[in-house]
């Protein structure tokens, strides 16, 4: 017995000398934020370099977190016209039972009722109000089976990896009472990584900023004025004047479920710089899920954010490589045009990191014919881009798109077409020019 608890204290001893020597674990480093979470990540919501991530890559449940793909596509129709904010919406069996369960979130619906899409959209992005919800997705697609394969087929579009929508509300589908969409199962639940929950919010924020409009929203009315009014509370208790209030946060999307915990996709801007950071199944100190829980883990990737990284600009407008700051010209009234960088590249890094990065001019060769652009050229036509690599050559680059950042190089000013006259007279100088060069050997006989 003696032997066996020597043999066990030598292994226990060799194992603590291991972590001395190498250091931590792999899954320790990565909680270097001590967070008690199944899963994080931040970003930074302008380039979407990856800041920090945690078992980011894991398949779990996103509860009401899908929600914001029911907002890309409802944007999405909105621009495209085949709804309105002003089109009114008639109450189905299907929402109308769903909607007077006010153990979920929802907004109780009259069966006879009918609402504007724009008080729909308001109940979702505020009250994350389930019925509300599956209305916009009966509206968008017709059935919310039909709407689910749009979701699917958008995530695949965006490049989101190991998703799974089954609904368009993110609960549980035995919370749908037996009318959960045809083809999932009674217990289904919508699924995705941490990593593809940044990437579908990085998309919506920035193709679809003015969601952020309704998002800081903190309370409102629903039908104000009717006996149907409902105060609507939004469940991001982050926004000014709530418990958890957080200088900054103006969305963006709270999901709670049994199976998905307790999760938060959220966004934060200070001086100019914005974040957006994701928990999944958040839990405290002792391993229970909480609201508290999963600001808490927020708080700290926002405080990790915004302390330790700085927005950088790399490259300014106007930027001009040298020996590069020309492309020559075919055919124009001159040899010879400016080209520059149209946009400047800015990006979130740490202060140890800002040599790491060195901006590299990318022509696009199918703009050149024999190594020259051709006039007419018009002003700031596009030519190629310039894009930042790491000097040590690593190609993973960090970016929650898997894109390295870029920003378009373009012509400086316009050249116009070389007359007939010119460009005949330029025809016989390079004739000339080429008999010379060729018969150099004859020529200096003659006069020898």
């Amino acid at each position: 017995m003696k032997k066996m608890k020597n043999r066990w204290l030598s292994v226990l001893c060799s194992a603590v000398l291991l972590v001395a020597v190498f250091g931590a674990t792999p899954a320790q480093a990565e909680s270097a934020l001590g967070l008690h979470v199944d899963a994080a990540i931040l970003i930074d919501a302008d380039s979407g370099k990856i800041l920090y991530e945690e078992n980011a890559d894991a398949p779990l449940g996103i509860a009401s977190m899908s929600k914001m793909m029911v907002e890309y596509l409802l944007f999405e129709a909105i621009d495209e016209g085949s709804i309105t904010w002003d089109q009114e919406y008639k109450v189905t069996d299907y929402t109308y039972t769903v909607s007077q369960n006010r153990k979920l979130s929802n907004v109780p619906l009259r069966r006879d009722g009918s609402y504007t899409i724009k008080e729909l959209y308001e109940a979702l992005a505020i009250y994350s109000a389930n019925a509300a919800t599956i209305a916009i997705a009966e509206t968008i697609g017709g059935t919310e089976k039909e709407f689910v394969k749009l979701m699917n087929e958008k995530a695949k579009e965006l490049g989101l990896k190991d998703y799974k929508f089954v609904n368009s509300t993110g609960l549980n589908n035995k919370d749908l009472q037996g009318m959960h969409p045809e083809g999932s199962g009674p217990d289904d639940e919508n699924v995705m990584p941490a990593k593809s929950v940044a990437k579908l919010s990085y998309a919506l924020i920035n193709d679809y900023p003015q969601v952020l409009d309704t998002t800081k929203i903190p309370t409102k009315v629903f039908r104000e004025g009717t006996s149907d009014a409902i105060n609507m509370i939004n469940w991001n208790s982050m926004l000014p004047g709530f418990l958890y209030a957080y200088e900054g946060v103006d969305g963006l999307k709270t999901g709670t479920t049994d199976f998905a915990g307790h999760c938060f996709t959220g966004t934060a801007i200070r001086d100019g710089k914005r974040v957006i950071a994701v928990v999944m199944k958040a839990v405290d100190a002792k391993g229970e899920g909480s609201y508290k829980a999963r600001f808490d883990a927020t708080r700290s990737l926002f405080d990790y954010g915004f302390s330790q990284f700085s927005e950088v600009e790399f490259v300014p407008e106007g930027y001009q490589f040298k020996g590069d700051e020309t492309m020559k010209v075919l055919k124009g009234k001159e040899k010879d045009v400016a080209i520059q960088v149209k946009e400047p590249i800015k990006m979130m890094v740490r202060t140890s990191e800002k040599d790491q990065y060195t901006p590299k001019l990318v022509i696009d060769e199918k703009k050149l014919k024999d190594g020259s652009l051709q006039a007419p050229i018009k002003k700031d036509t596009v030519v190629g881009h310039v894009e930042l690599v790491k000097k040590d050559g690593s190609e993973d680059y960090g970016y929650i798109d898997g894109k390295n950042v870029q920003s378009e190089v373009v012509t400086k000013e316009a050249v116009e077409k070389a007359g007939w006259f010119s460009l005949a007279m330029g025809g016989i100088g390079h004739f000339f020019s080429g008999l010379w060069d060729s018969g150099t050997g004859f020529v200096k006989g003659l006069f020898n």
